[in-house]
């Protein structure tokens, strides 16, 4: 067995090695400038790297023989997973010669990274790019607005950024906790650095798809332009991220204020956002958000209720389905293809008729709506929460979890699968401040992830999976990856994980990574 995650789709072993008592010389008909760190341009080549436009777009097929490697590929990004492989399988004694042939099962295997919560910064979310690009991993979702801070430049309307981007606070005691940090916490991406971002996945095969959240999950937005409310008020970036906290409650319900929908000048902005957005990102896909977005201030909201009435719309549901549609008209007009949550498919008047807008199925209960799109042809990312939301401790959602996902236990009829487009892992970071805890929480879930989109699920082993990740252990230590130990990703032990879940909500959501440190701590002692 080779120690390569995600794992092939077939791999032939051979007698014999490629010795590296010889230096690694390329000839490649492909401009990889990644991997001249690794291996020589220059003298007589022993491996090639050939244009074969018989393979599919992320695939390749690398033969390791004892006197030279071949690998073919009809895209760049084919040539760097053969490179990831390749790299993956070298040992000490050399590199052992076999025949692989490799694509990916799901079109789509991305992540997830959410910086309205925390802002992590530019250097950070490249290294996340260089995880995902070490396990083959191709789309970079990045939500960049939310209720706790706006983070991506609008020209157009600075306030976005000037009042956005800056929280007074932040909440740190878990969901049923109320302490909080009196520290102010900002950030903010400008169009330069995100040119810059999407400049470095790009070579990394990586595309950027940005979530600007309307209408719901923008009070960062109204904080800079009240008049974009229902009832416009003085209203500050809000640093609470648990709805039960009596000062988050908007006027007469909860935390997520929406938008006004009634009001022409919230659609200028939004589309004036959406504007600058589509120009500035190269993705085919531009995602809206959608989720969790309460009907109570437009129940209440004249403008709304007039639109409501002159529309012929039938409650308020319909009523973001008016919305979400002017939103999915415009990203069409400008090139792109809309995502949203599968809340939105519950609006019955939503322009899916040409199945062109992505669903992206994320809630822990069934959601008959979104199931039904899937299932008469309509595009759809699977990020169910018990499988896929990576920041949700392991102790309730174990690396298992993951691993054993079946689209066919969210509604995906088998018939239908070719409807999906793939997966993606959600690292929402109310309760990730640092790159240490993103670390743990990441691994070894990103590489389990990564097999769940490269393989069928008739073709994972779980069992082999386990042994490979124990074989990168040591390369990830040496690179000061905080990965989870055992004791902590399997969850294994009830006691430990009931008092783990517990304090998650109640008043330590790093009581795992303490754990992990303690049981990192142990190992390391008996190394001595």
């Amino acid at each position: 067995m080779l120690n390569i995650i995600p794992y092939p789709k077939s791999v032939i072993e051979k007698e014999g090695v490629f010795t590296l008592d010889k230096t690694i010389s390329v000839k490649s008909d492909f401009d990889l400038p990644l991997i001249k760190e690794y291996f020589s341009f220059e003298g007589e080549a022993n491996t090639f790297f050939h244009k074969d436009d018989a393979v599919s777009k992320e695939g390749y097929r690398l033969v390791v023989s004892q006197n030279e490697i071949n690998i073919y590929s009809s895209t760049k990004t084919g040539a760097y997973y053969a490179f990831q492989t390749l790299t993956a399988i070298t040992e000490l004694s050399g590199i052992p010669c076999c025949e692989i042939e490799d694509e990916p099962y799901f079109s789509w295997r991305g992540i997830n990274i959410d910086e309205s919560r925390h802002f992590f910064g530019e250097e950070q979310i490249k290294k996340v790019i260089n995880y995902m690009f070490k396990h083959k991993l191709n789309v970079l979702h990045w939500h960049l607005t939310d209720d706790h801070g706006w983070r991506i430049e609008i020209k157009k309307y600075p306030l976005l950024t000037e009042i956005g981007s800056k929280r007074s606070y932040t909440h740190t005691g878990g969901w049923k906790s109320f302490k909080k940090e009196n520290k102010p916490h900002e950030g903010f991406y400008t169009q330069e650095q995100i040119k810059n971002i999407i400049a470095y996945a790009k070579e990394r095969g990586i595309k950027i798809v940005p979530e600007i959240d309307f209408p719901a999950h923008c009070i960062s937005a109204m904080a800079a332009y009240n008049n974009l409310m229902c009832f416009p008020q003085k209203q500050e970036v809000v640093g609470y991220f648990s709805w039960d906290y009596p000062k988050y409650k908007s006027l007469n319900f909860r935390a997520n204020k929406t938008l006004c929908l009634g009001k022409e000048e919230v659609y200028d902005l939004v589309f004036s956002v959406l504007e600058e957005v589509c120009n500035l990102f190269d993705s085919d896909y531009i995602h809206i958000g959608g989720d969790e977005a309460p009907h109570s201030e437009w129940q209440r909201c004249e403008k709304c209720q007039r639109v409501i009435k002159e529309q012929g719309l039938a409650d308020e549901t319909e009523l973001q389905g008016y919305f979400e549609n002017r939103l999915f008209a415009f990203i069409k007009e400008h090139g792109k293809k809309p995502i949203g949550w599968n809340e939105i498919a519950s609006a019955k008047n939503l322009a899916t008729a040409d199945k062109k807008a992505v669903i992206q199925y994320w809630t822990r209960k069934r959601d008959k709506n979104a199931e039904n799109y899937v299932n008469s042809g309509g595009s759809m990312i699977l990020s169910n929460h018990q499988s896929f939301y990576f920041d949700m401790p392991y102790a309730r959602y174990p690396i298992s979890n993951t691993y054993n996902y079946d689209p066919a236990d969210y509604g995906v009829n088998s018939a239908n699968l070719s409807n999906v487009l793939g997966v993606e892992g959600e690292l929402w970071s109310e309760w990730i401040s640092d790159s240490k805890k993103l670390q743990m929480q990441l691994f070894p879930r990103l590489p389990a992830l990564a097999e769940v989109g490269w393989l069928p699920k008739e073709k994972r082993d779980f069992e082999s999976f386990k042994k490979r990740w124990d074989m990168q252990k040591p390369n990830l230590k040496s690179s000061k990856i905080n990965y989870a130990e055992d004791e902590i990703a399997y969850a294994k032990n009830k006691k430990q994980s009931a008092k783990i879940l517990y304090k998650f909500t109640h008043g330590n959501p790093y009581l795992e990574v303490e754990l992990n440190d303690k049981y990192k701590k142990e190992k390391s002692e008996n190394e001595i």
